[in-house]
């Protein structure tokens, strides 16, 4: 087959607190992150809120040990998957690709062109796919893809999402039962499904297919952990005054309180790695919520890591992908227009000075009620449609 190599996709993060800042900064100057239709608003606004955030950021990641273990968690992710395929058969060599930290996405394809890549499989880390995780990267793949023609002697596949996959939910079951046979009544304990949100904008008007496979996804699990306890679906990490994928997670918390939940077992459904929203906002803020509103035991699923069952799903992605025929990038980032990846295209009010100039006014205008909005928590930016 010639030489083969696997590109991991992750999100990346800080390392020290002196890259908190820069990491938001990469964070929110993706289009896909925050959707903005004057497209020179983007870098501004990024620094904003970079620099804005970048102390309460800092404070969180110091609560964990001061910055985010997600490298060196994919680092182990890869060498150990590296080592499954060959103990399989499979020769492949491991690349990762962060998209907002190092190893920058941009370094993987350097490292990859410079060993001979004859094959590569690209698989995102996030089992699920979103226009902001996945599909993020796959544009800025795509994009790297059209700059660089040398690139177009790679054959490559992309696997868009994987929640399916019967070994992935055999791990989570596993992770799950043995959390739940630590309570004195296993079949009395909440499971507590916790996903990462996103902007419910993205899943009505951008067809991100992102809230239906964390459902799917779910139900999936349940059936394979087989157990009677009940369960609950909820998203964390929102961001800002828009409306998110509903219910939240820090509003969830309290309400089964109320309905007499006493022991409480969260799982992180979207994360397959320890990192800030695992460590810090579930085993530390949604602890505190929980224990306040009542919740007498509160439990938490471990992120997957190196689990062998789990490495063993993401081997058995790469030899199926290597076997089955390719799926291209622009077949993902394309597939009949039914996912709308953003900025769409640019707006144009008109081609006279004069129309130049009122659009320059009205952006600004546009641009100083989101500063506003993100300051007070309200304003007229959603009436105004600019965010």
């Amino acid at each position: 087959m010639g030489k083969v190599g696997v590109l991991l996709l992750n999100l990346g993060g800080p390392e020290k607190p002196e890259d908190v800042r820069p990491f938001l900064y990469n964070l929110f100057s993706d289009p896909e992150i925050i959707r903005l239709r004057f497209s020179w608003m983007q870098s501004p606004l990024a620094w904003f809120i970079a620099t804005t955030r970048a102390k309460k950021s800092q404070e969180n990641y110091k609560q964990i040990g001061g910055g985010s273990p997600l490298r060196y968690i994919t680092e182990t992710q890869a060498q150990a998957l590296q080592a499954h395929l060959q103990q399989k058969g499979t020769d492949a060599k491991i690349y990762i690709g962060m998209r907002y930290w190092h190893p920058f996405t941009e370094e993987a394809i350097d490292r990859i062109k410079r060993d001979g890549i004859e094959h590569l499989v690209i698989l995102p880390l996030y089992p699920h796919f979103s226009i902001s995780t996945s599909g993020s990267s796959f544009r800025l793949l795509e994009k790297i893809w059209q700059e660089d023609p040398s690139l177009n002697r790679i054959e490559h596949t992309v696997i868009p999402s994987w929640y399916k996959e019967p070994k992935y939910l055999q791990a989570m079951a596993q992770l799950i039962a043995e959390e739940l046979d630590k309570s004195a009544n296993p079949d009395k304990v909440h499971i507590f499904f916790s996903a990462h949100g996103v902007p419910l904008s993205y899943v009505t008007e951008g067809g991100d297919p992102y809230q239906k496979e964390i459902v799917d996804c779910t139900a999936l699990i349940m059936e394979t952990l087989n157990r009677p306890n009940p369960h609950t679906l909820a998203y964390q990490s929102r961001v800002g005054p828009v409306e998110w994928l509903q219910p939240y997670t820090e509003e969830a918390i309290p309400e089964l309180a109320a309905q007499g939940v006493k022991d409480l077992l969260v799982v992180p459904i979207s994360f397959v790695s320890e990192h800030i929203e695992t460590l810090q906002e579930i085993d530390i803020e949604y602890r505190e919520i929980a224990e306040e509103s009542g919740i007498e035991n509160f439990y938490r699923v471990p992120a997957l890591n190196t689990h062998p069952v789990f490495i063993d799903s993401l081997a058995t992605l790469v030899e199926d992908a290597l076997k089955s025929p390719s799926v291209q990038l622009s077949e993902v980032m394309h597939p009949e227009k039914t996912v709308k990846m953003y900025p769409q295209e640019r707006w144009e009010w008109g081609m006279t000075t004069a129309a130049e100039v009122w659009n320059g006014r009205l952006a600004m205008i546009g641009f100083l009620a989101l500063l506003i909005e993100l300051i007070s928590g309200q304003g007229p930016l959603h009436f105004v449609g600019l965010l």
